[in-house]
């Protein structure tokens, strides 16, 4: 299958052409490498180093024989884009090639329009270059379980039934974002099922939880295929800045009360999700809701679970209660559906002593790398 893998430069995009690559897919990345200026302006790094793409698809050529394609450009500018989809044809579009940080969507009025202006006008572009160039293409696009905030209720797939006045209908799950980032994502998401409705389009949106781990098979081939792991107050997960803290000796930071409940899956189960909703597309002018996580965890949970790992390796961090810098409930109910992708046949790598471990143990092989400042947030929502 042809694919193109927008955002193939990034944390779950790198993975992901490397695993499709490896499965006989003619693949090809798009990117503008924005993520790696993301580090520059905000003064951060990945703990791990990260070669540049071009070396990156060399030595995989080079190991492996198969060849990705790469296409350095933006989404917004529409003629590169439009070019990329008459060069390629693709028969699968992975959409990752969006600014993904809350926290950066939040920072100021310019960030807040950026990651609105970049994610959506990228979005539709992709979706107009579908529509003219490639129009059976199957769009896979990467959207997150914060587009529905933390209901009171069960969070289903996509969609809920709902009675009212005596009638019933299936409509779209109310979201309940939580920064400009997951509105943009939201917004994605409407943009999606209006091209589908009115051109046919196929479409599978992910709604991806918060992403774990470090390796997949396929990056473990050699240093320069490696990928990256942030720890910043701005792009780096609560799970990963945990570990990072425990490697430099600081305390394991939980916002407030710390029972904010998250869904997550490793970084291998994400590149598998990837492949499911390949090879089973959706049907022309179906919008399809995947919820792609395998687990939930509290933020107070990870903090004593990462305090654990560490123990046993002679660490000693203690776990600290910070002020909140974002405005969210700190206790709540949480109960989501995941079932559509354990259908398509998804078995979950789940979060375990040992892969907890395993990113510790490879942030203290890079610990001289870790700017310490960076651990603690920086952006308040406030």
């Amino acid at each position: 299958m042809r694919i193109i893998v927008a955002g193939g430069d990034g944390f779950c995009g790198w993975p992901t052409a490397l695993y499709l690559s490896k499965q006989g897919h003619e693949v090809t990345i798009v990117d503008n490498l924005v993520r790696r200026k993301y580090d520059d302006e905000l003064r951060s790094n990945s703990v791990t180093p990260i070669a540049s793409l071009e070396e990156r698809v060399n030595k995989w050529k080079e190991m492996t024989g198969n060849e990705i394609k790469t296409f350095i450009g933006d989404l917004n500018h529409y003629d590169f884009l439009s070019e990329v989809f008459r060069q390629t044809e693709p028969e699968a579009f992975v959409h990752f090639a969006e600014q993904r940080s809350a926290p950066y969507s939040m920072i100021d009025r310019e960030h807040a329009v950026y990651t609105q202006s970049n994610n959506v006008i990228g979005n539709l572009n992709v979706l107009y270059a579908i529509k003219e160039h490639a129009p059976d293409c199957h769009l896979i696009k990467l959207g997150t379980m914060g587009e529905y905030g933390t209901p009171n209720i069960d969070i289903e797939e996509g969609y809920i039934e709902i009675e009212h006045n005596g009638r019933k209908d299936k409509l779209p799950y109310p979201k309940q974002p939580g920064s400009f980032y997951h509105l943009s994502k939201v917004h994605d998401s409407h943009n999606i099922m209006f091209a589908c409705k009115i051109w046919g389009i196929r479409a599978t949106d992910l709604n991806q939880g918060i992403v774990y781990g470090l390796h997949t098979d396929e990056t473990e081939l050699h240093p320069v295929l490696f990928n990256r792991v942030d720890y910043d107050g701005v792009f780096g997960t609560a799970l990963n800045r945990f570990l990072i803290q425990a490697a430099i000796g600081h305390d394991l930071t939980v916002y407030g009360e710390g029972g904010q409940t998250r869904a997550f899956l490793n970084i291998k189960d994400t590149v598998r999700c990837i492949e499911i909703a390949a090879n089973n597309p959706a049907d022309k002018g179906e919008f399809r809701v995947f919820n792609q996580f395998t687990e939930y965890f509290s933020v107070k949970d990870l903090a004593e679970r990462v305090k654990h790992v560490a123990n046993e390796l002679d660490l000693s961090p203690e776990v600290a209660h910070i002020e909140n810098p974002r405005v969210e409930a700190e206790n709540h109910y949480y109960h989501a559906v995941n079932t559509n992708l354990r259908d398509l046949g998804l078995e979950p790598n789940l979060l375990t002593d040992d892969v907890l471990k395993g990113i510790l143990q490879v942030a203290l092989e890079y610990k001289n790398r870790i700017i310490k400042e960076n651990v603690l947030p920086t952006v308040s929502w406030k």
